[in-house]
């Protein structure tokens, strides 16, 4: 229904979806602008980071094309409005994500996988079966893992009523940090994106495989094959949050 509202004003979809495609495309401009006066950031080259920014962002626009909208959900916790959807005969995740569905955030997909793909043709690496597998594996991951992401937030808002900018500071702000190179951070900051929120393997250990770079935290190369397991469970917990957030609304009592 959305898409079909969208449709009809097609040269406004154009323009906004554009609009999103460039906002993102000039953000990386900075970053290219930087390297005017610097040949290396954290010892990695400008083509490294632009697969580092096209895979997190292609990754990351996936699962905000599909699941964004739940950042929505605190609204019609405090306005009782959730109450429609529990009685109609479809899952409620279902119908916040689809709840306003935004086609122009294709812009954000688009943007990224045509950064990611302009790196690939500047990077010289040794493709093995192995790359070539982990690439389109570390950007379903990275989709799966930014959704699980949105979905916690969505079911912590069952409590907080009104905490979609907490969501976003690990959603946005999470695929911003996965932009720039691991070296550059603290390893106590990786430490908490590897073994508490399992962010760096949206594409920060994969990546490192693919480059053939080495691990800073001193982790096997074939860590990043775990991504797609790590992104299953991490989406099985989002989903038990969500059926005890669900659990625990108890409407506005109005």
């Amino acid at each position: 229904m959305w898409v079909r509202s969208t449709m009809q004003y097609r040269t406004s979809f154009l323009i906004v979806a554009f609009g999103n495609f460039a906002v993102n495309a000039l953000d990386f401009v900075a970053i290219a602008l930087m390297f005017s006066h610097i040949d290396t950031l954290g010892g990695f080259t400008l083509a490294e980071i632009a697969f580092l920014y096209g895979s997190s962002g292609a990754a990351f626009g996936l699962a905000d094309l599909t699941l964004g909208s739940m950042e929505r959900l605190g609204q019609r916790v405090r306005d009782g409005t959730l109450d429609t959807l529990l009685v109609r005969p479809v899952p409620i995740l279902a119908q916040v994500a689809a709840d306003r569905f935004a086609l122009r955030r294709v812009g954000r997909i688009l943007q990224g996988a045509l950064l990611l793909g302009w790196s690939l043709t500047r990077l010289d690496i040794d493709w093995t079966v192995g790359r070539v597998l982990l690439v389109p594996l570390m950007l379903l991951s990275g989709a799966v893992i930014f959704g699980a992401l949105f979905v916690f937030g969505a079911a912590f808002q069952f409590w907080a009523k009104d905490a979609s900018e907490v969501q976003n500071s690990f959603t946005y702000g999470g695929t911003t940090l996965l932009q720039y190179p691991p070296t550059i951070f603290a390893e106590e900051l990786l430490r908490g994106v590897t073994y508490l929120i399992p962010l760096a393997f949206v594409n920060w250990l994969p990546a490192l495989y693919v480059l053939g770079r080495p691990n800073p935290l001193g982790l096997p190369g074939w860590i990043g094959f775990a991504a797609p397991l790590v992104a299953c469970g991490f989406a099985a917990l989002a989903g038990l949050a969500w059926r005890t957030g669900l659990r625990a609304y108890q409407s506005t009592g109005s």
